[in-house]
This record gives C-alpha cells, structure tokens and sequence, in this order.
C-alpha cells in the first residue's frame, strides 16, 4: 500500500473537491500558449499594451489578500508574476473560481492556464493581471521549499544528491541552474553538428546490438537474441561500423553514440555514455588535431562566451593551438625514466620501482598504460595532446610513418582527464588481421577487456579502405567541464543508480579502500581534495580506492560552495 503523508492526503481531497465541483483536474484540450514568461518580461516597457497573452505552467507560490491576490508561474523560461482579482477571473455572481478553487483547491506545483494583460506595479515588477484562469494539471506531491530572492538567485537549492538523481523531474522544477547545465550540454552538441555540417561530414546511425563487441578495449553488457538464438553485446564503440561507411564510399561520417561498458562506476563514468566518433578519408592524426581545438574552441566560445573557463581549482584555457607532448616523452619527464624499447619484464620492473600497481595478465601496452596513468595523466591541466603512442597500446592504428614501434595516435589530456582519442586508421588488413590476433593472445593471458575479432571488419577492410583519420570525444566529460561540474551524473538527466531497497550486505574491503575510509570515517564530512591528500595515494591507486568506496556505497559526494564534500555512509 501507498503511505501517504498529511499534505499528500489534503491534495488527494482537494483533487475529489475540484471534481465534484465538475472541473477536470486533467484535462485534455489544447491550452493555446502565445508567449514565454521571459519574453514577457523582454518585451514590455511602460506605455507599451500587450494584450491577451496566453500562458501556462507551476503555481510556485501565491499570497492571498482577501479580494486579490498575487502568485507566481514558473514555465520553461523562467518565473512571472500573476495578479489576481476575485471580480476579474468572476465577473458573474458565481465567485467560486476564485473563492474555492483559488484560494483552498490550487497548491505550489499546479500547472494553470492564464490569459490576460501585462502592467507593472508601483515596486516596477512585471507582472500579468490575470482575466481568465484555468487549471491544467493538479499536481499530488509537493514540491520542495527553495528560496529565491527578488532578483532570481537561489539561496537554498535542493543539494541532497541522492533526491537529485533519483527523481531529476523534482530537480529540474526547484534547481533552476539544473535546467542551465543541460540546456548548455543541449547547445554542445548542436555547435559539433553544425561544424561538422560546415565540413561536409554527414551524421549516421550505427548498431547498438552487436555480434562482436569491437572498437575498444571494454568488458561488455551481453544479452541474448531469442529470434535468432545468438548471442549479442551492448556496443562499446561504433568504430568499425563507421570505418565501414569510409570503406563504401563516404568521404566523412560522425555519429553521437550511446556506448555501453559493463564496468565499475564513479564521479567520470557511468555504464551507459555519450561518444562522438568521427572519421574522414584523405586525413591523418595532424590534421584531426587542428581539426579538433579549432572544435573545442568554437564550442567553448558558444557556450560561454570566452575560450577561459574555471573547471573547479583550475582555470582552463581552450584557446587554440593545444601543445603536443609525445607519450614517452612524457613519460621520461614526469619518471625521470626512458622505456623506449623495453620489453615486458623491464617495464614490469619499473612499474615496482616506481611504486605502479600492475597485474600478472598485463601485457606491454597495458603496463604503458599504467604507468602513464599514475605518474603523468594528472599533470596535464590544459588541454594538451598526447600523441605517438606505442603500438602494443593500440591495435586499429597505423605505425609511425618515422618513429619504429609507435602508432599515429594521440589523446587530449584536459584537466589530468582523457577527453579525445584518435588515430591515423589502420587500413593494411593483413597488419589488421595480425593486430587482432594479438588481442587474442592477451584474452586467453586473462584480459577480459581485449578486442576480439571481427572477421566482417577485416573481409570490409580488403575491399579496400582510404587513408583515414578517426576520433572519439567522450561527450560526458567534455560537458562536465565545460558546465564546471564535477561528477558525471549532473550532466546525465538519469544516471544509472543502486535501487532506493537494498539488502544489507557484507563489505569486504581492500587496503587502499580501507586507507581512505578509516581517514574519511574520523573526519566526515571533509573536502575531497583534502582527503585525497592525505591519503597519500597516487592518482590511479586513489581513483581505485575512491571508485571501490562509491560503488559500496560508503561515500557519497555533495557539492557546496566551498567546493566537493564527501562523507562516509556508515
């Protein structure tokens, strides 16, 4: 059974109320909306008429003063003021509209209909005085408190994070720099579509539903296709779909895709993402560098208004041209150690020595992969491109026009964070072929994320494929920072969560877990940074560390203005 609280049980009578009294809380007919609350208050100037205009949306408030009242109605663009007069909305001698319906039936959170005419009041707020009002939507659960002063600004938004991500409709409603973040994620998207327009590179749709999870090394979701009786995977890339599209004939193609990686979960991921991936023919990684900070320039500017932004401590810079730091040279600047040309052993070797976590069914490029990690990833605040990579790293990329054992690849680093991963496309299928089974060797070393074959992708590629350059930009962490907001699910409008009921059970903990929660547990809340440093962790062993606690559910993170809190959940 429901329980229902004391304001639940008041709104359910009064919902029987306006129904006995023969008005549908609910109705269905067009209500003919002419105009916005923001252009309302845009548009009108002392001595200029606006007449009937027509609105609708939330009662947020309202101030009964016997005869007339005031009341404010919040739509898609912002909130307005409302005057209300007895007479005027009852012009007959029913006065029950007003009398009944108004004043004891309507609560915070109805949608109304209005129709009537603009003025100001002697304080100069703009405001409607109502002529006809109508109810569109009785609404049965209250909506929370949130204080907003004369000018707009919230003074106690709705922070609980738990509230905010399980029910984003009340979020939206109360917070409204909520509705801020993904109308500018919204506009993201649209400044990529339009540039890639102006390139001539045409949008497609690839599938999600895939006989072979390709594109990239992830451990996949995998389903079963009853029809057919196969087996198929949730996508983890759309990389070698669209690279088949070059194979046919097109000279470019990019596509907005939902990924999906069965793995664990923190404030920069979430099982279910947003990838951009594009590809052009004729093109190698030096001109999709060009191509892309001219991009992120362009999308920093429009949503914006400057190429400098504060993403947390950090002012950020995306002002083109990016530096561009080859991998193992950065490396060697940051370990003070030059791996170039080292097998596995000696790579293992230096991991230890420098206090990397490795494990044993790690082969030479994931050891790479570690080391840049922790020691190197952090110290890029700017963006900055990370390119010439080593070619056991990357298994669809073409060798090093120069440089033996590397591949034309880069990564743009922003804020110690990859954002965008490229390459010069491999297109020798036999190499291809060779790369893959390589892949292979590792799956059965014990990588449960290493590529499998896709014999389709190799048959396509000996067909015969263009110089092609390829890039992916992880849509999420892009739109983090360039909103300024730091965990993935405040750019996501329904994040993936732990059911509201759960069964307890047993936490076994790992060191580094147990390091930073007996810290965290003696001092909640403190400041994220702050326990980060405390806990003396390097960058991946505290990502690890903090990601094992969030996916326990021991912590839980809220942003104040002091910056990023976390707390333990004992």
């Amino acid at each position: 059974m429901q329980e229902l609280s004391e304001q639940e049980v008041v709104r359910r009578e009064a919902l029987q109320k306006l129904i006995d009294l023969g008005i549908d809380p609910y109705p269905a007919a067009l209500f003919p909306v002419n105009i916005l609350a923001k252009d309302v208050k845009e548009q009108f100037t002392e001595g200029k008429e606006m007449k009937d205009v027509v609105l609708a949306g939330r009662m947020m408030s309202s101030r009964v003063m016997g005869k007339a009242s005031f009341a404010e109605l919040q739509d898609a663009s912002g909130r307005i003021q409302i005057y209300i007069a007895r007479d005027e909305i009852c012009p007959g001698e029913d006065k029950t509209l007003y009398n009944e319906v108004f004043k004891k039936l309507l609560d915070r959170g109805d949608f109304i209909g209005i129709k009537g005419y603009v003025f100001k009041t002697q304080v100069g707020e703009t405001s409607i005085h109502v002529q006809e009002l109508t109810l569109l939507s009785k609404s049965l659960k209250p909506l929370p408190v949130v204080k907003t002063d004369a000018e707009g600004v919230v003074h106690d938004a709705v922070s609980d994070a738990e509230f905010r991500y399980r029910q984003r409709y009340v979020d939206l409603v109360v917070n409204p720099g909520t509705k801020e973040v993904f109308k500018k994620r919204t506009k993201l998207y649209s400044v990529f579509r339009d540039y890639f327009n102006e390139h001539e590179i045409l949008e497609v749709e690839t599938p999600i539903l895939q006989a072979i999870p390709g594109g990239a090394a992830a451990r996949p979701f995998m389903t079963h296709h009853n029809a057919l009786d196969i087996p198929l995977y949730m996508r983890v890339a759309n990389e070698l779909y669209l690279k088949r599209l070059i194979v046919g004939g097109f000279d470019g193609v990019y596509e907005f895709a939902k990924d999906f990686r069965n793995e664990g979960m923190d404030r920069t991921h979430n099982p279910e993402f947003t990838v951009m991936e594009i590809y052009v023919a004729y093109k190698d990684y030096n001109w999709m560098m060009d191509f892309t900070e001219k991009l992120l320039e362009k999308a920093c500017i429009a949503l914006n208004g400057t190429t400098e932004i504060e993403y947390g401590q950090h002012k950020v810079s995306f002002k083109a041209p990016f530096p561009r730091v080859p991998m193992l040279d950065a490396i060697k600047e940051h370990t003070g150690v030059d791996i170039t040309g080292m097998g596995v052993d000696e790579l293992r070797k230096v991991c230890k020595d420098l206090g990397v976590p490795t494990e044993d069914s790690m082969g030479k490029g994931k050891l790479i992969d570690e080391l840049f990690g922790e020691k190197c990833e952090g110290n890029y605040i700017q963006p900055t491109f990370i390119t010439d990579y080593p070619v056991e790293m990357s298994p669809l990329t073409k060798k090093h026009r120069s440089k033996e054992g590397l591949v034309e690849r880069f990564e743009l680093m922003i804020c110690g964070k990859e954002i965008a991963n490229a390459y010069s496309e491999l297109n020798d299928p036999l190499e291809q072929r060779e790369r893959f089974e390589e892949q292979m060797q590792l799956a059965d070393n014990g990588d449960d994320e290493a590529m499998m074959i896709d014999q389709d992708f190799l048959r396509a590629l000996e067909y015969g494929m263009p110089p092609t350059s390829g890039m992916g930009i992880g849509m999420d962490r892009l739109a983090m920072m360039l909103t300024n907001q730091h965990s993935i699910q405040d750019i996501l409008f329904f994040p993936q969560m732990r059911p509201e009921k759960k069964a307890e059970k047993k936490v076994e903990l790992n060191e580094t877990e147990k390091l930073i929660f007996g810290i965290l547990s003696k001092n909640s809340p403190m400041d994220l940074n702050d326990l980060k440093e405390r806990s003396g962790l390097s960058g991946k062993q505290w990502d690890k560390g903090i990601k094992g606690l969030a996916s326990h559910g021991l912590t839980k993170v809220t942003k104040t203005d002091a910056g990023l809190m976390v707390e333990a959940n004992n």
